[in-house]
């Protein structure tokens, strides 16, 4: 499949619409919340980190889904298999969380009483800084990460929807990013060094229609010294003008067509997940460790979330020929319903 590579321009068009579905290796549209034509109930605005090192690992999410407000943080042992969450939610923040218009531009800082979570940008990266007194019971949940960003290409993609003019998602995916700091989990303190611990960002600004269903996967670390990851993923909105799956190899990204999530029937964390491009050039299987389960229905409102954390092997073919083959490559890999 041809795919539509974004040059730079604003992302809407004068009547609010997405002015042109495609990919890019970097942020080359501007995106601006005043000139979505929807309604600001529609619209969703968040950046969610995930830092894996090994053995434990940290997520956190500050969200503007224009009828609720959304902060997490959740804390990964992967040798126990259990994840902890802190969660806070406020009615109708419509805007007023000011999530910025860019990835690469404006910091985040949100002070509740029961979780302060702080996004901000540095000189060659970003800062992470979580504060959570009441985490798994009162232990508490604090720490500070650096993630490196040097220059380097990055997952970005406009998708529009059929039959919904006015919806859109604008998303970047920055992977391969390594960490360096600590966290305190009650009176265990966790080092996250850039040897083995990396981070994602997901950035996302758009409208969404109001039933979707997402896969997504991604993984980062080093292959042979060389920073390595993906970005896979599919299931919602018009794909026909690009997917979202790139490979990332020592800062460059390579651009892949259809992947498809093979999962086993009946779990999500038992049997091995396989993993298949149309175009031959990434080939993997995926050992579960744990499932992130979440249901919640509040009735108009409804998620049902797998997100499975575990280690990939396979192999991928860069646009240059080279085959890079990896081994035991910690990640994710996710199946998200919602009616929201």
């Amino acid at each position: 499949m041809a795919q539509n590579e974004l040059g730079p321009g604003d992302l809407l068009d004068r009547k609010g619409r997405l002015a042109e579905p495609g990919w890019a290796r970097r942020e080359v549209r501007r995106y601006d919340r005043a000139a979505i034509a929807a309604s600001p109930l529609r619209i969703k605005e968040w950046d969610y980190y995930c830092v894996l090192a090994g053995d434990y690992g940290l997520a956190a999410v500050v969200a503007d889904n224009g009828y609720m407000g959304f902060l997490s943080a959740t804390w990964f042992d992967f040798r126990a298999r259990s994840a902890v969450a802190e969660s806070v939610m406020t009615p109708f923040p419509l805007g007023r969380m000011r999530m910025p218009p860019s990835a690469d531009a404006g910091d985040i800082v949100q002070d509740h009483p029961k979780l302060k979570l702080a996004f901000r940008h540095t000189d060659g990266g970003r800062s992470l800084t979580l504060d959570c007194p009441g985490f798994m019971g009162g232990k508490g949940l604090r720490g500070t990460l650096h993630l490196a960003q040097p220059p380097m290409d990055r997952m970005v993609i406009a998708t529009p929807w059929p039959n919904a003019p006015k919806a859109f998602y604008y998303n970047q995916k920055i992977n391969c990013m390594p960490a360096t700091g600590e966290v305190v989990v009650g009176d265990q303190t966790y080092a996250f060094t850039p040897d083995r611990a990396f981070g994602v960002l997901d950035w996302g600004r758009g409208v969404w229609t109001y039933r979707n269903v997402w896969y997504w996967g991604s993984a980062s670390g080093l292959v042979d010294g060389v920073p390595f990851g993906f970005n896979i993923g599919y299931g919602f909105g018009d794909t026909s003008a690009a997917s979202e799956n790139m490979v990332f190899h020592d800062g460059v990204a390579d651009k892949l067509d259809q992947v498809t999530f093979h999962l086993p029937e009946g779990t999500y964390d038992g049997a091995p997940w396989r993993f298949s491009s149309n175009d031959g050039r990434l080939e993997m299987t995926f050992e579960p460790i744990l499932d992130r389960a979440d249901a919640s229905d509040f009735k108009i409102i409804r998620s049902i979330t797998h997100q499975v954390f575990g280690r990939f092997s396979g192999t991928a073919i860069l646009d240059d020929g080279r085959k890079v083959a990896f081994q035991d490559l910690l990640g994710f890999a996710e199946e998200v319903e919602n009616a929201w």
